[in-house]
């Protein structure tokens, strides 16, 4: 089995080390990662300015292929060009932070899988629910379990798998919840500041509102010790919404207008 590895915290992050070690025991692995820390840049890929990909090692042996653009640019790069193949499976982590709720869009953890999916690879992101997290142990033997059910049962066409795994020792952990994408938001301010120059300046805070208290969401799983695995797609279509607005006879008083 072949397997792409990806981030978007950079190619020298503790993370991706971890799962790139986890993962050699079940498969030929191939790392492919910004060659610097790409959080929260979303889907964005690399349009105006060339692609530079160098050798990275790592303790002084050849450890991946680091990449001057995004996570996306990484997947695209690492399949058509790096591999020449498509691999049986990208997974892009271990992230430090979680990816849950509205995260989720805009997470370059997550949006490296999507692009797999949309390139027909089966894929999964992977973080663990800490900025300052050390130990990716546990996390390492989740990413093993659900990579080996994705291959076992496989995924619909542009479906990926997002799991999210609690900051906390293995014996602690609750169990592991198939879950749905919350519904929580960020309640986002531009915080004004001054710089020593006494220039003024503004830095992006606030706070992760939720709504949900159940379990079957991934936000309210993570803060209940469950490892979270959520599938997630890329069509954005509103269906329920679609079949409502037919009644609005947009087509209909438009094409009479027109002609």
């Amino acid at each position: 089995m072949k397997i792409l590895v990806t981030n978007d915290d950079g190619i020298d992050s503790a993370g991706i080390a971890a799962l790139a070690d986890a993962l050699r025991e079940i498969a030929e692995v191939t790392v492919v990662a910004p060659s610097e820390e790409q959080s929260a840049v979303g889907h964005g890929i690399t349009m105006k300015y060339p692609l530079r990909v160098f050798n990275y090692q790592k303790n002084g042996s050849f450890f991946g292929y680091a990449v001057e653009g995004t996570p996306a640019d990484c997947v695209k790069m690492g399949i058509r060009n790096i591999m020449g193949e498509s691999p049986d499976l990208v997974i892009s982590g271990i992230n430090h932070g979680s990816n849950t709720a509205i995260n989720i869009i805009y997470s370059g953890t997550v949006s490296a899988a999507r692009e797999a999916a949309i390139m027909d690879v089966p894929a999964i992101a992977i973080s663990v629910t800490s900025h300052e997290a050390k130990d990716f142990k546990y996390a390492g033997k989740v990413a093993i379990m659900v990579a080996q059910k994705v291959i076992k049962y496989g995924l619909p066409r542009g479906t990926l798998v997002n799991v999210n795994v609690p900051n906390f020792p293995e014996n602690e952990i609750a169990g592991v919840l198939v879950t749905e994408q919350s519904k929580a938001k960020w309640d986002d301010i531009y915080e004004k500041r001054t710089d020593p120059f006494g220039k003024d300046y503004y830095w992006l805070t606030g706070k992760l509102v939720e709504i949900e208290n159940e379990l079957n969401t991934d936000q309210f799983a993570i803060k209940n010790k469950f490892v979270s695995v959520t599938p997630i797609h890329f069509d954005l279509t509103d269906y329920d919404t679609f079949e409502k607005m037919k009644s609005w006879n947009i087509e209909k008083n438009f094409n009479e207008k027109a002609h």
